[in-house]
């Protein structure tokens, strides 16, 4: 099989770029097949009437160790990225902001320094965190956020205005129903760790731009191909190689991966003939939509912060993004996890978000000059107790799965997309110079 190609990856998202680029970093080259001629995935720009928006509203965090490393890797430059303190502002009821001191003093200097919580509401956080750090982290077996918070008595006004808009933000599953254990490891990577890894990173480019479409251009010298406008629709496993029904070149492959939506996986899995277990546990997955709604004010209408926290629905945060590079006025409201907003119409969701900011922020607003919903379906999995979700590697040997549903310590996020590409990638290289396959965290 000389001169056969060796790579094939079916997704041009996250998981499936950072797969490609840190096989190329190794010198392997690999192949990239995208039905959409638009980088990225679930997290890229969205093109419509003139306007370019993000097809969602995602920050990052400086614990996002393998996202950041990627973006350096692949020639991003410090300045695409907005980097502020921990900040959770809540207009006309709390501001927290992490002072600019080392660990843990950033975040004690900041409670003591917040407006709009008591005593009895620094206590009771400093009480999860120290009761997190005696148990390592580690909670119990099927313990919800909301479990989590009773334990450990916090606050009604804590879990109002910060855990658990925190954990909506992070795990897109409503506090009732979240995961404990995957929200002790946010916390762990975040407020319990360095300064500078509770740092919000906020891009200032389009999600596309931010690394799809620098990893493309990293692939393009290194060897790599990128196929835009090719989907793939079956895998069709055979003694000489995948043979991958869409590839123009039909030719085998020794190694595929799949990084596309689990969804979407399923389809492709199926093909094969022979994943109908995994098939089934990928769609016994549930999902979780996501709403952003775009509204343009105009000049002269901010925030007071960058990003802030709503705290009377339907949506539960606002970003400035006049404030990261984009057009003067315009804000970009998110609404996460199941909600009535479901059963509304585009104009009645504009309507009721632009009431809620006026609500909030204690002032008329002016009729936005153009707006527009973009609403994720399935934007990720229900982050619920021990979920079983699936692991890189499948029944087929040389084909593997990429994604932010893969398992991790992390919810569904771009860098546990990125940290899922990154460990296909290693098992990948094992497997071609004939290693024994070993356990990759993701």
């Amino acid at each position: 099989m000389s001169g056969v190609p060796a790579v094939a990856i079916i997704g041009a998202g996250y998981a499936g770029l950072a797969c490609a680029v840190e096989l190329a970093r190794h010198g392997i080259h690999a192949t990239v097949f995208e039905r959409s001629l638009t980088l990225g995935g679930r997290a890229r720009v969205v093109r419509k009437d003139g306007r370019e928006v993000d097809n969602g509203q995602h920050i990052l965090i400086g614990a996002y160790t393998e996202l950041t490393r990627l973006l350096r890797l692949t020639g991003g430059s410090p300045k695409q990225l907005e980097r502020l303190p921990l900040t959770l502002h809540v207009p006309g009821r709390m501001s927290l902001k992490a002072a600019p001191l080392p660990a843990p003093f950033h975040l004690a200097v900041g409670l003591l320094l917040a407006k709009g919580l008591d005593w009895q509401d620094r206590f009771a956080m400093l009480r999860l965190m120290r009761w997190l750090r005696k148990a390592g982290f580690r909670v119990a077996a099927g313990m919800t956020v909301d479990d989590m918070l009773r334990t450990t008595r916090q606050t009604a006004n804590l879990c109002e205005l910060v855990w658990v808009p925190l954990c909506v933000a992070a795990l897109n599953t409503p506090s009732a129903e979240a995961s404990a254990q995957i929200f002790a490891n946010v916390l762990r990577d975040s407020l319990a760790a360095s300064a500078s890894a509770s740092e919000l990173l906020i891009p200032r480019i389009d999600l596309s731009e931010l690394f799809p479409v620098a990893a493309a251009r990293y692939l393009a010298t290194r060897r790599g191909k990128l196929r835009t406008g090719n989907g793939i629709d079956a895998i069709t496993p055979s003694e000489s190689g995948f043979w991958l029904n869409g590839d123009p070149g039909s030719q085998p492959w020794t190694q595929v991966v799949i990084a596309t939506a689990p969804y979407h996986a399923t389809s492709l899995l199926a093909s094969t003939g022979a994943c109908d277990r995994l098939v089934a546990q990928i769609e016994a997955l549930p999902h979780e939509p996501i709403a952003t709604v775009y509204l343009a004010l105009g000049e002269g209408q901010t925030l007071p912060e960058a990003m802030i926290g709503l705290a009377d629905g339907p949506a539960q945060w606002a970003f400035d993004r006049g404030r990261f590079g984009g057009e003067a006025g315009l804000l970009a409201c998110v609404i996460s996890a199941h909600g009535e907003y479901e059963g509304w119409s585009h104009d009645e969701l504009i309507l009721a978000v632009l009431a809620q900011l006026e609500r909030e922020l204690g002032r008329r607003l002016p009729a936005p000059r153009w707006s527009q919903v973009i609403v994720e379906k399935r934007a990720t999995f229900a982050c619920r107790p021990d979920l079983l979700r699936p692991g890189i590697r499948t029944p087929v040997p040389g084909l593997w799965l990429a994604g932010d549903y893969i398992d991790s310590d992390y919810p569904a996020t771009l860098e546990s997309a990125v940290r899922s590409g990154v460990a296909c990638a290693e098992a990948i290289r094992a497997r071609l110079a004939g290693k024994p396959a070993h356990s990759v965290r993701t």
